[in-house]
This record gives structure tokens, C-alpha cells and sequence, in this order.
């Protein structure tokens, strides 16, 4: 018999949304199909990018800042001495990338890191990922390269486990999932995927949210902490009304948010602004907007999830909002990856990277980092992370990002003075923010 989502208690006593996911759990429409949104621009072929230019050189050239993983940790305030040494970071992601291990290895040669340990878990069988099948699993090869070398890149004596779901569907993502949760491969997890809520409730299959939903009552339980990308369409998914995007609206997941990063060429942070080009580039932001519009990150209300207790008082909303936190995503404040699987092997090469699919594998660790100082797993953060954000000492913690709105195709939300659904409660000082979490 099956049990309706409505009767679905959630942790953080919470319950699916009376009526809002459909019947039952057996009354199944199609798959909930997951994507992938990285944005790009390519800098150079080859393994040798030669000598790597500073953000302001980037900006003179071709009208957007490029910034290295010293760069990055510099502008969010990571300690040189924080590793996450002994942490364990999981990467889910589908397809995957047949040369992920040798990117990853230019990546770390180019930057100066330590050569990763990398794990991949096939536990749905290989998937096919030739380049005569272009689409789908190139996209997330260009994802799986920017998930793991920016995990490693911010906690670089990790441990990375990347799992990889034969195809982007609900259950082969859900069984990855589950496969990661159940074998315990990881202290962190995430998740730079996501589907649009309203898709789900008009089309989706109600079993594989319900199934994806157990899986984090599952990793919450073995105190796993989970992150997901809040989206690359803006508040609407580049819809006509509002839409948060599924595994970030899930009230067990933390939902990152995207923005744009000014920072200086030694590192030193300077400011951030929603990423949302629509409403930029009307006005020529930032850098005079020379691509044009890219994207916009996610972040509004979810129509499937009241608002768990965390959220009590944040912004007077009923229902989850998403984001929960933020952190670098767009194009025009990019990052480097290196690609070595194209479907031209001459296009193989470093390339300028974007979206929050960027942000949800560094805060996983973030996370680690944060595990490695406590000495232990905490767990489900949201809860904290609300304590930290909304309390006296959150300016040490969160840089509070006010100005800007997440606008794409559709309708927008603003940022302001404290929490807001485009960058939640703003993005981390890194060394003020772990320092709340373990005291």
C-alpha cells in the first residue's frame, strides 16, 4: 500500500506540504530528471596553460576576473594549515568523466597541490560516456572535472569519493546516493544536480522523491553533512513563477547559492553581489557585462517543504526557502578547470568556470575543513548555521551580501541586510565561520 507524501513525516519535525507532491508513493509519473548547469569559457588547450594571468589581467583581456584555489581560499579566510586531512568528501554526480584522474592531476600540477586521493564507485555499472555521445554525459564530464578539483582544491588532503549514477534520472541518482549514505564513503556529501520543484509535483515521479528524501534522513542519522546548488536559472528556473530546485529545497540539505566575487589580485575579498545577470548587465555589471547574460543563481520558496524550525523567523515564510548560504558562481568571476574529455580532443584545456554547481563541492569542503578542526562529524548544519547567521557574532562568520536580484526569464528575488532566498545567509568567512561551528 502506498504512503502518501502528505503523511511523509521529515526530520526537524516537518512534513511534506499536504497535497503538494501528489498522491501516493506508487502513483508514479516519469522520471525526475536531474541537470547540469556549468557555465564556460575556454582559456587555453593543452596540459600547459603557461603563466596564469591575475584577475585584473583577466578583466583587461576579456572582460571577466579568473581566480586560483589560493585566490579563492585567500578571499573566504581559509587557514593555510586547514586540510582536511583525514576527512572524506563523496561527489555524486552521473556519467562522469573516463579522465577525471588525469585532470585532476593537471589541475593539482598547474596549482600546486598535492596529488589527490580519488575513489570512483561505479555502483550502477559504467555508464557510456564516449565522445560520440555528445549532450548529456559531455555536460557532466565538464561538471564531474569542476566538482572534484574544487573540493580538492579548498580541502586538498582529503579524501575525494566520487560516485557515478549511469544516466541522470531520479532512481540511478538515487541509488548513488543511497550506495555513498549505506557504505559510508564520506563525512560530506554533495550534490551540484538539481530539478525543478514544479516539475516534480506536474510530472515527477512522487516515489523518487520520497526515496531521495529517505536517503538524507539516512545520511543525517550517520551525521553526514549534505550540500546541493541551489540552480543556475534564477528564482523562477527561467519559468514564469517562482521555483526552488529539488535535492537543494530538501530541509536536510544545505543550499548554496550563487554570487559574484570581487576580489583582489593578491586574494584580498573586496565584495560580493548576487550573481544574477539579467539584472547586472542591464546596468553593465559586472566588468561591463561583455558576454552578455549568462545565468542567475537560484533561490526562492519551496512549494513541497514547510519551513523547518531552523528557519523560524529568518523571513516570515510558511514554506522552505532556498538559499542557505552562497558563494562564488558566475562566469564573470570565474574559476579554472581543466577539461581533457571534449568531443574535439583539440579542445581539451583550462576553461573558465561558473555556477553554483561550484559552489555546493567547496562547501562540502568547507565542511570537511569545519570536521577536521572539531575533531568529529557535525552533522546536519542548518540548524547552526542559522544560529551563527542570525546571531550577534554572524559579521564574523558570513559575508552579508546586499545587493542585487536573481532575475532569469522570469521573476526575481532581492538581496538584503540579513537573510535573503538569493544568498541565504551570506557566504563564509571560512576561519570565523568553523570557529562558531565548534564552540
Amino acid at each position: 500500500m502506498g504512503v502518501g507524501l502528505a503523511a511523509t513525516t521529515l526530520a526537524l519535525g516537518t512534513t511534506f506540504a499536504a497535497g503538494s507532491a501528489a498522491t501516493a508513493a506508487g502513483s508514479d509519473g516519469g522520471d525526475i530528471v536531474y541537470t547540469v548547469h556549468p557555465l564556460t569559457k575556454q582559456f587555453s588547450t593543452g596540459t600547459r596553460p603557461g603563466a596564469l594571468p591575475t584577475p585584473s589581467q583577466c578583466v583587461a583581456r576579456i572582460g571577466l576576473a579568473c581566480y586560483t584555489p589560493a585566490l579563492i581560499r585567500k578571499a573566504y579566510d581559509i587557514p593555510d594549515g586547514w586540510t582536511g586531512k583525514g576527512q572524506r568528501i563523496v561527489v555524486v554526480d552521473a556519467y562522469g568523466s573516463p579522465t577525471v584522474r588525469q585532470d585532476l592531476d593537471v589541475f593539482s600540477q598547474t596549482f600546486g597541490l598535492p596529488k589527490a586521493d580519488l575513489n570512483v564507485y561505479y555502483p550502477g555499472g559504467a555508464p557510456q560516456t564516449s565522445t560520440a555521445h555528445k549532450g548529456q554525459p559531455l555536460g557532466w564530464a565538464g561538471e564531474t572535472s569542476l566538482d572534484v578539483q574544487w573540493a580538492h582544491a579548498i580541502a586538498p588532503d582529503a579524501t575525494i569519493n566520487l560516485v557515478v549514477a549511469p544516466n541522470n534520472y531520479g532512481n540511478a541518482l538515487n541509488g548513488a546516493v543511497r550506495y555513498a549514505v549505506d557504505h559510508d564513503l564520506g563525512d560530506v556529501l554533495s550534490m551540484s544536480y538539481g530539478s525543478d520543484e514544479a516539475a516534480i509535483k506536474g510530472k515527477g515521479n512522487n516515489l523518487q522523491l520520497k526515496q531521495s528524501h529517505e536517503n538524507f534522513v539516512a545520511a543525517a542519522a550517520k551525521g553526514i553533512s549534505l550540500f546541493a546548488s541551489s540552480g543556475d536559472n534564477g528564482a523562477s528556473n527561467g519559468g514564469p513563477a517562482l521555483a526552488a530546485g529539488y535535492p537543494a529545497s530538501d530541509p536536510l540539505v544545505t543550499a548554496v547559492g550563487g554570487t559574484n566575487l570581487f576580489a583582489s589580485d593578491t586574494g584580498a575579498y573586496e565584495g560580493e553581489t548576487v550573481w544574477g545577470d539579467q539584472a547586472s548587465c542591464a546596468v553593465h555589471q559586472p566588468f561591463g557585462c561583455t558576454l552578455g547574460p549568462i545565468g542567475a543563481t537560484g533561490g526562492a520558496p519551496s512549494t513541497i517543504f514547510p519551513a523547518p524550525s531552523y528557519q523560524a523567523g529568518v523571513n516570515g515564510n510558511p514554506m522552505r526557502t532556498t538559499s542557505d548560504v552562497s558563494y562564488n558562481a558566475s562566469v564573470y568571476t570565474s574559476v579554472f578547470v581543466y577539461e581533457g574529455f571534449n568531443a574535439n580532443p583539440a579542445d581539451n584545456g583550462f576553461y573558465f568556470y561558473g555556477g553554483t554547481s561550484s559552489g555546493s563541492p567547496q562547501w562540502a569542503a568547507i565542511g570537511a575543513l569545519a570536521d577536521q578542526q572539531a575533531g568529529h562529524r557535525l552533522g546536519q548544519l542548518n540548524p547552526a548555521l542559522y544560529a551563527i547567521g542570525t546571531g550577534s557574532t554572524h559579521a564574523l562568520a558570513f559575508h552579508d551580501v546586499t545587493s542585487g536580484n536573481n532575475a532569469w526569464q522570469g521573476p526575481g528575488l532581492d538581496a538584503r541586510a540579513g537573510y535573503d532566498d538569493p544568498t541565504g545567509l551570506g557566504s563564509p568567512d571560512v576561519s570565523g565561520l568553523v570557529g562558531q561551528l565548534i564552540h
